[in-house]
């Protein structure tokens, strides 16, 4: 089992960037660690269970010493599960612990986790005693605003001082609520509409909780607004198909005196991991597959992703060709 040297526990992060299924891989990780040094990244989400009862942990605990902060969000409702995963999150060296009540994916409602478990209370806090007893991380919540009918202020407010009560210690909110019929995962990431007024209230009722806002930001400025309101700002879609709109994220967050680098040197940057990758059996669409919104916005992009990925697609996207793909960003200055 790989044992990491386990970082300074804060709970506390300006900026993170949220748990996506299919994105949020170690490799993206990887890609954003070279944009922003402070950040705090997630894992995708783990089923506990299937963590438990698979005999290919490593799959779903590994990932790289650079990734620190880093914080693994299991998915589960059964809090004897969760004992065991907790354990195992500590001893593989992560950060901290999310809890996702915040899912809206049919399939992970009928598990009965995500966001469906917003309207049980009980099992929730159940859940966050569970992982809080038995490790020492932070412990901390991803929910919606609210589920279906149940969506007044009172039921989240109820919701949130429970959780808080049974040790939570960070509050992510996706400031929209889940439609669990009649709406799809994706249609639930834009279809509810956002209300950051009702997580600005619950904030003001509850000013010793650390709130973090999720959903609908788009940039640095809008993250530098909110952070007078809240205690930390959750970005997902927007960074996860426009990073280099963020590279400016330590600079005007953080405030760290640091270059931001272009799309040429954050790949360039990366070759020593993507060779290690092939050495060890991986692909170089693994990594490709994300490095290829680094480009955008300048000329020809369209045409330097395609050549990506239709490499890719043929199995002939090798190193040297990378190279010469992205010296020729280099030249044109990017």
């Amino acid at each position: 089992m790989k044992i990491h040297q386990h970082n300074s526990i804060t709970k506390f992060h300006k900026i993170s960037i949220a748990p996506m299924m299919d994105c949020t891989d170690k490799h993206f990780r990887m890609i954003m660690r070279k944009i922003s040094s402070k950040a705090l990244l997630y894992t995708e989400m783990i089923v506990a269970q299937s963590l438990i009862y698979t005999d290919q942990k490593e799959r779903f605990l590994n990932f790289n010493e650079e990734e620190h902060p880093i914080s693994i969000q299991f998915g589960g409702d059964n809090p004897e599960i969760l004992k065991e995963a907790a354990k195992m999150a500590q001893d593989w060296g992560y950060d901290e612990i999310n809890f996702n009540v915040g899912c809206p994916s049919p399939r992970v409602c009928s598990g009965n986790f995500g966001a469906s478990l917003m309207k049980e209370p009980e099992t929730v806090a159940k859940c966050i005693e569970s992982l809080k007893n038995n490790c020492n991380l932070p412990v901390t919540i991803k929910h919606r605003i609210g589920v279906d009918k149940a969506d007044s202020f009172s039921s989240l407010d109820n919701f949130v001082k429970r959780i808080a009560n049974s040790g939570a210690d960070r509050f992510t909110i996706h400031a929209r609520k889940a439609i669990l019929k009649g709406l799809n995962p994706k249609q639930n990431r834009t279809i509810p509409p956002l209300n950051y007024e009702i997580v600005k209230k619950l904030k003001e009722s509850n000013p010793k909780l650390i709130i973090e806002i999720n959903g609908g930001i788009t940039n640095i400025e809008q993250c530098i607004n909110a952070l007078n309101d809240f205690d930390g700002v959750m970005i997902g879609r927007s960074i996860y198909k426009h990073p280099l709109r963020w590279s400016e994220i330590d600079q005007k967050i953080y405030g760290l005196n640091k270059k931001s680098k272009p799309a040429s040197k954050i790949i360039f940057s990366l070759i020593p991991y993507i060779e290690n990758h092939l050495k060890n059996g991986g692909k170089t669409w693994d990594i490709c597959k994300h490095l290829i919104n680094l480009v955008e916005g300048i000329p020809k992009a369209k045409i330097w992703r395609n050549q990506i990925s239709i490499k890719s697609i043929k199995k002939e996207l090798n190193i040297a060709y990378l190279l010469e793909l992205t010296s020729k960003l280099e030249e044109m200055g990017y």
